[in-house]
């Protein structure tokens, strides 16, 4: 078996051919991969990390038989435009880690390796650094402190004094009457001083008398939806 692909003086070897779906198999699964590792969100579709394989043999399939024969990718470009993709991507990072596997399959049919190699690598490294980085966040506070109190200034004081302690800053969110008042509802963005003081400032506000409805949320928890 001398060739797996051929038109007119155009050969492709068939270790070739094979050489070009393996590399874009493994890259895409390690695209695959640190997509599945890195993910931040709630859809998470295992659909999406296998059509990252499956696009990468697909462009890489495309890029072989295309060739330099300039027929050809108008043909398959043309039988392409008649199929419709409506698949809506929520996040553009998904579409950014489709491209990225599509890039290194088209690199890989036009026996690229090594661009395709260093690309995958280095792509694979800018995700994980961005992953681990806060670059992009514009989370200021630690956590939501919600609760009720009884109307009058001295409860609001004993509140503020036990955020003073354990706090580096704190600010009002909400305020609105409850229970045909006789409680309002707070809601307060905290900084902590340290990690751990969410619990000790929890115990002492559930100390104050009148407090009701406590609760905290850890903002570092969340997620973007």
């Amino acid at each position: 078996m001398q060739t797996l692909l051929s038109y007119g003086t155009e050969q492709v070897e068939w270790q070739v051919a094979l050489l070009s779906f393996l590399v874009a198999f493994l890259l895409a699964s390690l695209i695959a991969a640190m997509y599945e590792r890195t993910f931040q969100g709630l859809s998470y579709s295992r659909g999406l990390v296998q059509s990252m394989i499956l696009g990468s043999i697909v462009s890489c399939l495309l890029m072989l038989a295309i060739g330099d024969n300039i027929a050809r990718g108008i043909g398959i470009v043309g039988s392409l435009a008649i199929i419709r993709f409506r698949t809506n991507l929520r996040d553009p990072r998904d579409l950014v880690f489709l491209f990225g596997a599509l890039g290194v399959g088209v690199a890989s049919g036009v026996q690229s390796f090594a661009t395709a190699v260093i690309g995958a690598i280095l792509f694979c490294l800018v995700v994980f650094v961005l992953y681990v980085s806060p670059f992009g966040t514009r989370r200021k506070y630690d956590g939501l402190l919600r609760f009720q109190l009884p109307p009058g200034p001295d409860f609001v004081s004993s509140v503020h004094e036990a955020l003073r302690r354990h706090t580096q800053h704190f600010m009002l969110v909400t305020m609105r009457e409850v229970a045909q008042g006789q409680y309002f509802d707070y809601s307060y963005q905290v900084r902590l001083s340290r990690g751990a003081d969410n619990q000790a400032l929890i115990r002492e506000l559930e100390a104050i008398d009148g407090i009701r409805g406590l609760s905290y949320t850890n903002q570092e928890a969340t997620v973007e939806v």
